[in-house]
């Protein structure tokens, strides 16, 4: 009964016709933690004062109902609309903060497409360089290198699972790339190694013409290895490889 009697209210509100009124009760339940109802009550007020002095508080609590719903691409877009439309607002920063969090949260496991990955830090430097002295800036930075530890993570394992199909010739290209796109990854040394390896193999499954052309390859790689990582672990097998690829390199020039 009781339950029947909130539903009887919340239908006499929605169907009441009065935008005060529907107001209202919408901020009520947004503050009591109902976002459904709230959102379906400020969805039928959004027009009717569009361009008041409550519009701004309404239109910031609408994409927060999506957000506390965990409807994250519709949170995305209303905060960010939101900050288009009340650009001088002071709620702004966290629009665009919030904006950029929804994308956050909505990134997968590096296994599968990265788009929100990429467009969460798009949106986090975004916001990092439009308040630099925002107390959240601390907390974007992290979140930024959060997100590139996985898009690092995806870039190391295809390069693995080329090396592990024996596309050598992919494995270096796609290792060589995550040095480059990461620089900072904590993985340089066995990527670096894993390079050195991919082509090595690459030489060694290479037809008669390529052969020695790839050796020479693979010592520049090792020169490379041996320059980053002079004490590596990796260290005797590097140099078996090496020593295999000159023997290989004096024969195939005679």
């Amino acid at each position: 009964m009781l339950l029947s009697a909130c539903r009887t209210e919340f239908e006499k509100i929605r169907t009441s016709n009065d935008p005060e009124i529907v107001y209202t009760k919408a901020m009520a339940y947004y503050d009591e933690g109902e976002y459904l109802k709230a959102q379906t009550l400020f969805e039928l007020v959004l027009n009717s004062f569009r361009g008041s002095a409550k519009a701004e508080e309404l239109a910031f609590k609408y994409a927060y109902c999506h957000y506390f719903q965990s409807s994250f691409v519709l949170a995305s877009h209303y905060f960010e609309s939101f900050s288009n439309t009340y650009a001088s607002s002071a709620r702004r920063e966290e629009a665009d903060y919030l904006n950029a969090y929804s994308n956050y949260l909505l990134s997968p496991s590096f296994r599968l497409d990265q788009q929100y990955t990429l467009k969460a830090i798009e949106l986090f430097q975004i916001f990092i360089n439009t308040y630099p002295n925002s107390e959240r800036v601390a907390s974007a930075n992290e979140l930024i290198i959060e997100l590139r530890k996985k898009l690092e993570q995806k870039e190391f394992e295809k390069g693995k699972l080329y090396y592990d199909l024996k596309n050598y010739s992919s494995a270096v290209h796609s290792f060589e790339n995550l040095l480059k796109d990461f620089p900072e990854t904590d993985n340089a040394e066995e990527v670096r190694f894993l390079i050195l390896k991919s082509a090595f193999l690459l030489a060694e499954n290479s037809f008669y013409e390529k052969q020695e052309e790839r050796y020479e390859e693979a010592l520049s790689k090792f020169n490379d290895f041996k320059k980053k990582f002079p004490s590596s672990n990796y260290n005797a097998e590097a140099r078996e490889m090496v020593n295999q690829s000159r023997a290989k390199i004096k024969t195939l020039s005679k």
